[in-house]
């Protein structure tokens, strides 16, 4: 029975393993589409990694009191080790060349900074679950099985979620536009039916205000042809006689 095994090597020592996390780490949360593609092992293992340290980020936001500031550091010094510190201190030392310092490593505290910055805050109202994985196949090659990972609610999707929401409205729009256009041309029967058909217009303006057209009109029509009728029978009776 696998106790006390929940999280995967990865081939490798934890140094290794943990140096690794963090440089994933620090590659998501810096990445300007906020997602990275990785395997899905490693993708896997990231997840857990990444959302406390997006849990501290949280926390600091929602401290109140006299000591929130020294909690608020504490908090964000527990959150640095998710990163990688830097080399700022460390100096390569050449015989021949000279002492020559390392140029520091800004990508683990700007990672930092953005984190309380920018993610908590985005995140405060959110009891978890800060990220996703997207499957993406397998790799040619090794035939690794690729994967995404992500944050959710990100810049990229609110950017999209607007887009539509305007293409949605604009269609409203010009829908409403033609129902109007075509009943200002000719009532129920605007548009292109309207040209093969005729009507009268006295017709076609009470259609389109929504009356319909009067008895007397109908019973007139109906008697002018009954009256056409009687008199061809009687000329042809004359006829006849």
């Amino acid at each position: 029975m696998r106790h006390l095994k929940a999280h995967r090597k990865l081939g490798r020592t934890t140094e290794h393993r943990m140096s690794m996390l963090r440089n994933l780490a620090t590659s998501l949360v810096n990445s300007r589409d906020e997602r990275i593609i990785t395997t899905l092992p490693k993708a896997k293992e990231l997840r857990p990694f990444i959302e406390r340290a997006v849990t501290l980020s949280r926390r600091a936001r929602g401290i109140e009191g006299d000591d929130a500031a020294a909690q608020r550091v504490h908090l964000r010094r527990q959150a640095a080790g998710f990163f990688h510190a830097g080399n700022r201190g460390a100096a390569v030392t050449n015989v021949k060349r000279g002492t020559q310092a390392r140029s520091p490593r800004t990508s683990g505290v700007a990672a930092l900074k953005r984190l309380f910055d920018e993610l908590g805050e985005r995140y405060e109202s959110r009891p978890g679950g800060y990220t996703r994985i997207i499957k993406l196949g397998r790799r040619d090659g090794d035939n690794a099985e690729l994967a995404i990972i992500e944050f959710v609610d990100s810049a990229r999707e609110q950017r999209a979620a607007s887009k539509e929401s305007k293409a949605g409205a604009s269609g409203k729009k010009r829908t409403a536009r033609a129902s109007e256009s075509s009943e200002a041309a000719g009532g129920r029967r605007g548009g292109r039916k309207a040209d093969k058909t005729y009507e009268k217009r006295e017709t076609t303006a009470k259609r389109g205000k929504g009356e319909k057209a009067s008895d007397e009109s109908a019973g007139g029509a109906k008697k002018g042809r009954r009256a056409k009728k009687t008199e061809s029978t009687a000329a042809e009776k004359d006829t006849s006689d």
